[in-house]
């Protein structure tokens, strides 16, 4: 399938203000892309990339003083598969992992593993180690927040959604990827497009979207604790210990936010002319 995605965001600030944006699709799906993805604003600024430690695309600019809007559209060509599920995937050993998958066992920002452990081995301890346990959290995690934009803050962690009850898509990314941190599972955060084209039907405005994979059995599987089922047509940005590693953008100063578009769609036109 051909899927056109995009977004159109702007920020309002009263003087000059140096960002970080991580709004490029991810580097794994460069070859998917069918046309050419150039990050535009407006006024015409200046603006560079670099590859960050966990392998995403950063742009550097610098926002002047007004109003700015930062755009991009493309499309995208995605086997629309849903989410890979393997019950038999293994759980494994600690001393047996890969180096670079530790960091990933480690309390984050926004990841408390010393506040959440005990409740972890209380409530997983018992199960199989493996897929099944991290289904089991996935489904504890899907049942025990409610999902509300009215109730979502930046400053929003683990152990705040745990207690609250409530939140949107990173933080059920959040709560879930702590827990199976907790149970020794490595488990990385995950930001980019998902659109509602496996749905019955329209959900709501169209935003980005947070989920995470975890490490069974030598490689990463994806998760969704809102959703608690594999989805199709994810679009990958970034990947990090959580949210802060994979912020869609961190100013370095105050910076407004005055408009936010994110479309995702069936590019029907493009597959018919391709």
């Amino acid at each position: 399938m051909l899927i056109r995605a995009g977004y159109n965001i702007s920020f309002a600030t009263t003087q000059p203000t140096p960002m970080l944006a991580s709004l490029s699709v991810h580097p794994t799906r460069n070859r998917d892309l069918r046309t050419a993805q150039r990050i535009m604003t407006d006024p015409d600024i200046p603006l560079y990339d670099y590859v960050d430690g966990f392998g995403n695309i950063c742009s550097r600019l610098n926002l002047p003083a007004g109003e700015t809007t930062i755009s991009c559209g493309f499309v995208i060509e995605d086997p629309f598969e849903p989410d890979i599920v393997a019950p038999d995937a293994q759980q494994i050993p600690i001393e047996r992992l890969p180096d670079d998958t530790l960091v990933y066992l480690l309390a984050s920002r926004y990841c408390e593993t010393d506040r959440l452990s005990e409740f972890a081995w209380s409530r997983f301890g018992g199960i199989t180690p493996g897929w099944a346990m991290v289904q089991e959290i996935i489904g504890f995690v899907h049942e025990w927040i409610t999902f509300d934009y009215g109730l979502a803050r930046p400053s929003k962690t683990a152990w705040d959604a745990y207690q609250e009850r409530h939140g949107v898509c990173r933080d059920f990314a959040h709560l879930a990827l702590t827990l199976c941190r907790c149970m020794n599972v490595p488990a990385r955060y995950c930001t980019g497009y998902m659109g509602d084209m496996d749905l019955p039907a329209i959900v709501g405005d169209m935003d980005f979207s947070a989920w995470f994979e975890a490490y069974l059995g030598g490689q990463w599987y994806t998760f969704d604790a809102r959703h608690n089922r594999p989805r199709r047509g994810r679009i990958l940005m970034a990947r990090g210990r959580d949210a802060t590693d994979a912020a869609l953008t961190t100013s370095f100063g105050t910076a407004t936010l005055t408009r936010f578009e994110v479309y995702t769609d069936e590019d029907r036109l493009g597959q018919l002319t391709a």
